[in-house]
């Protein structure tokens, strides 16, 4: 009997254990495809970063589930890293993406940190996406850098028309020193004096500057503008990050600087260093400043709502358009690795597929078609200020 009984035992310890490996071969082992993104989620301009930053990783979770649903053997997996705004940073964290084998990087935001990336992106093969560079510089056909936002050419234009149409005849103009700010400058400046405006320019301020000394220049200039124009005709353009708090700090001493209206470039919109210093938010008022920022189309309301209050619940922070768009890349990513069968290594057949899931694809922010410098082809913007209600200070939308 137990002769007999070994036998089929031992068939079916056999028979169980194939079964066993039948079913590991059925289970579907999924690819984890990467990519960076590189932030600056501290220091100034971390107000974009970190809602950029929460709104790339919630399309992550929204397209990792629709390839799920799909029943597909890939995945996108998000790994972003601090830049603070530092062009070095950026390229270190750069080379490090590059040697992990990331094939996508969404940023940096701004276009001094997209300069310095720009040999290392052409000796590469990784797609990169910024959000929100603006400079013309940058603005080069065939590269590998694209950019979800219009060039500083569209923006300054249609600042410089806001400026003269509200009656505007002398402008003075200063900017951060890097290339996304010192491109506005120019460019609203260019587009002022074709309309028939007088323009004084001041230096572009670096990182340290004396703001003392900036101040009292731009005074004197606006001075020398309002003794020939009037101060309701003067205005101050100022293209910066959150360094512009230091220079409404000090303005609010001057009555000069106060009587003239101030306008601002994108890097300032919805920061909430500017609404957090009470001086600072304070000048902004009483000198209706303004600034644009890209903007949201009302009829896809619906459904950027809904991204800005899932941001907003985990910052404590306001989207604008230029987070926005960096969840439509990683939205246009996801196309492109779909339509590439989650084969991403021909760089030269991903870049194409990319250009033609950008070109079709209508994201939360506008449509992502881009012109022939891989840059958004199509942008409207919207204005705003700095309010106070209930003694807190808040960015408000402008009519």
């Amino acid at each position: 009997m137990k002769k007999i009984l070994l036998p089929v035992i031992a068939l079916l310890v056999i028979a169980l254990a194939f079964q066993s490996c039948k079913k590991a071969k059925q289970v579907k082992l999924t690819r984890a495809i990467k990519i960076q993104g590189l932030f600056t989620l501290t220091g100034s301009g971390n107000t974009l970063g970190v809602t950029s930053s929460a709104a790339a990783q919630l399309a992550v979770d929204e397209v990792n589930k629709y390839f799920a649903d799909k029943g597909l053997d890939y995945s996108i997996g998000l790994n972003v890293t601090n830049t603070i705004h530092s062009a070095d940073l950026a390229t270190a964290q750069f080379s490090q993406a590059k040697a992990d084998g990331v094939s996508f990087i969404i940023g940096p935001q701004s276009s001094s940190e997209l300069a310095a990336l720009k040999p290392l992106v052409d000796q590469s093969k990784i797609i990169v996406i910024s959000q929100s560079s603006t400079a013309g510089s940058l603005a080069i056909a065939g590269d590998a850098i694209f950019r979800f936002c219009p060039s500083d050419k569209i923006e300054g234009a249609a600042s410089a028309n806001t400026i003269f149409t509200d009656g505007k005849k002398g402008l003075v103009t200063l900017s951060f020193d890097d290339a996304g700010n010192k491109g506005l400058q120019t460019s609203v400046g260019d587009a002022f004096l074709a309309k028939g405006g007088a323009v004084d320019a001041v230096t572009p301020f670096p990182i340290g500057t004396d703001y003392n000394a900036l101040v009292a220049t731009i005074k004197a200039k606006v001075e020398a503008l309002t003794t020939t124009y009037g101060a309701d005709k003067v205005a101050v353009y100022l293209a910066s990050f959150d360094e512009g708090i230091e220079i409404f700090k000090l303005a609010a001493n001057e009555p000069s600087l106060k009587a003239v209206k101030w306008y601002g470039g994108d890097g300032v919109v919805l920061s909430a260093a500017f609404t957090g210093n009470t001086v600072a938010a304070d000048f902004a008022i009483a000198t209706s400043f303004s600034a644009p920022s890209l903007g949201l189309p009302d009829a896809l309301k619906d459904k950027w709502s809904l991204v800005v209050k899932s941001i907003h619940d985990k910052t404590q922070l306001n989207a604008d358009a230029f987070a926005l768009a960096a969840y439509d890349a990683v939205w246009a990513i996801a196309y492109t690795i779909e339509a590439n069968n989650g084969d991403v290594s021909d760089f030269a057949k991903l870049k194409a597929s990319f250009v033609e899931q950008a070109n079709s694809h209508q994201g939360i922010s506008g449509s992502d078609a881009l012109d022939e410098a891989g840059d958004r082809a199509s942008g409207v913007f919207d204005y705003f200020g700095i309010t106070k209600t209930d003694g807190k200070y808040v960015w408000e939308k402008l009519d």
